[in-house]
């Protein structure tokens, strides 16, 4: 599906498109059983967050993916709308916040194959496990992009793929 889509961020202390987020969000978690943070966790670290959007404004639900990111490139959160996957969403956020960091990092569930793959895909490294990381007992891989090829090599080349 080719779409036009619009790019906007949220500035740390907005809740501006909070809501289309966590329904994001929540279609997600009911569907894959991922992304399982409560409603509190979610909107509390979603505002104190720089949050990368990509919008269809044409669209029932606007927010087609969205990365929530703290000021040392940690992603906190990364969604894209399973009926856009494929059109280069989720590499878009990541490459986003890419420019922005030296490093960016982020968490992923273990057993989450599909977010496993994409990030090993734009060559992030898995750099440990951490047991019952989260809220729910699950367990959680730590990854890091841009350890010791420079970010913006790196960002070239998954822009490549």
């Amino acid at each position: 599906m080719s779409v036009n889509v619009d790019t906007r961020v949220v500035s740390p202390g907005s809740d501006e498109y909070v809501e289309d987020a966590w329904r994001l969000k929540e279609r997600i978690r009911r569907d894959e059983d991922v992304l399982k943070q409560r409603k509190s966790f979610f909107t509390d670290a979603y505002r104190r967050s720089k949050v990368h959007l990509l919008l269809d404004e044409g669209a029932d639900q606007p927010v087609i993916g969205f990365a929530a990111v703290r000021r040392d490139g940690y992603i906190l959160f990364l969604a894209v709308d399973p009926n856009y996957r494929g059109e280069d969403i989720g590499k878009r956020l990541v490459a986003r916040v890419a420019e922005e960091h030296r490093t960016v990092t982020c968490h992923a569930r273990t057993s989450n194959e599909n977010a496993l793959r994409f990030y090993e895909h734009l060559g992030f490294d898995i750099k440990r496990r951490i047991d019952n990381y989260y809220e729910d007992g699950g367990d959680a891989y730590y990854l890091k992009l841009g350890d010791d090829v420079s970010i913006t090599g790196r960002l070239s080349e998954f822009m490549r793929r």
